[in-house]
This record gives structure tokens, sequence and C-alpha cells, in this order.
């Protein structure tokens, strides 16, 4: 679980990182939790995105979902974005405030 300063610093670096997963129409699928999955293994952190004329589930419930799928934590969710956090098991890049 992560406390409010850690939810703050990472909020602050993913500012800079590219929305990288997007949900659509398919809404979510196994390929989707996959690519996630692989991406949070490579980054740690990923932003991804809603499509909101298309996709069938808002994307709090996409963000959610797909942290449960993934093992990760919902960092947060802005309109139809939003950021997960995994740490990495070996070699951790983002050290996190206490």
């Amino acid at each position: 679980m992560l406390t409010s300063k850690q939810r703050a610093y990472l909020r602050s670096l993913a500012v800079n990182e590219d929305t990288i997963l997007m949900v659509g129409k398919g809404g979510l699928s196994e390929e989707i939790a996959a690519q996630a999955d692989s991406a949070l293994e490579k980054r740690e952190l990923i932003k991804g995105r809603v499509l909101p004329d298309s996709c069938p589930v808002s994307p709090r419930e996409a963000a959610e979902a797909i942290a449960r799928g993934t093992r990760s934590e919902v960092v947060q969710v802005i309109g139809s974005k939003f950021v997960l956090y995994r740490r990495r098991k070996k070699d951790p890049q983002i050290k996190l405030p206490r």
C-alpha cells in the first residue's frame, strides 16, 4: 500500500512518462493485462489511457482491473488517463520516499 507521499512522488514522475497502454473498444482483455505486466516489469511506472468513446468501462474500473491482474497499484486516475506502479523484484529503479 502506498502512502500519500509515495503517491505524490510517483505522480510527479508520471508527468514525464508517455502513455503506452491504450484500452479501447475491445475493453479489458488478457492481451491488455499481458502488455501492462510486461511494461511494469521493464519500467515500474506506466501511464495508460481509456478511449472514452469506444471503451465499455470507465477509466477507474479499467485501472483497478488491470492493477488486480498485474498485482500493481493505482497511483492516480485523471480524466481518461491512469497511472500504475509495481516495484521491480530485481534491481528496482524507483526509490520511494518513506
